[in-house]
């Protein structure tokens, strides 16, 4: 017998889907569910009894919601999964939050990046030279700068981000992408 995942998939629309569940249930889907009834009555899950009335309700059945019901013992039925829908329905507001999102880590890593190497470099000019010459400032100065940049181009990298989810959110909708101008919330 094949995997639950599976038989779910097979149906018209997936019974477990409380948006679909009132829609009639077609010939196809009373088939798989009869399918799944009878390779549990061949590996003896079912006996006689239990398979025909089994059979009988998932004749009967009405609707797909009525469905689950009837195979909840011998296959997972636990809610569908929600479709995840990525950047494809996102407004301007959403890309505008993932953007400011993605420079937050940026700078995260930027400071990060300056703290860790000013301690590292530090810790070894204390144990192994102690001149006179601080020599740890170069690369503090040098991790400050990326910093510095980072915090004074905050307008720029969320628009740089904002441009990149737009080009990923066009890629989803399988629609041309096209430049937009940075401020532009209005197309939304």
């Amino acid at each position: 017998m094949t995997d639950s995942v599976t038989i779910w998939s097979e149906f018209t629309h997936d019974p477990r889907d409380p948006q679909v569940a009132g829609l009639r249930a077609s010939d196809r889907d009373r088939s798989v569910l009869q399918q799944v009834l009878t390779d549990a009555y061949a590996d003896g899950r079912l006996d006689r009894d239990e398979y025909d009335e089994r059979s009988d309700r998932a004749t009967a059945a009405r609707t797909l919601g009525e469905l689950p019901a009837i195979v909840s013992d011998l296959i997972a039925v636990k809610p569908a999964e929600p479709a995840r829908t990525g950047l494809a329905h996102a407004g301007a507001d959403e890309i505008h939050r993932l953007a400011v999102e993605a420079y937050q880590s940026d700078r995260r890593e930027a400071v990060f990046g300056f703290l860790f190497a000013t301690l590292v470099c530090t810790v070894i000019w204390l144990l192994a030279t102690r001149d006179v010459l601080f020599w740890p400032g170069f690369v503090a100065l040098g991790t400050g700068i990326n910093v510095a940049k980072t915090v004074s181009r905050k307008s720029d990298i969320v628009a740089n981000h904002e441009r990149r989810l737009r080009k990923k959110q066009a890629k989803e909708l399988g629609q041309p992408w096209k430049p937009w101008k940075p401020n532009d919330r209005s197309s939304e």
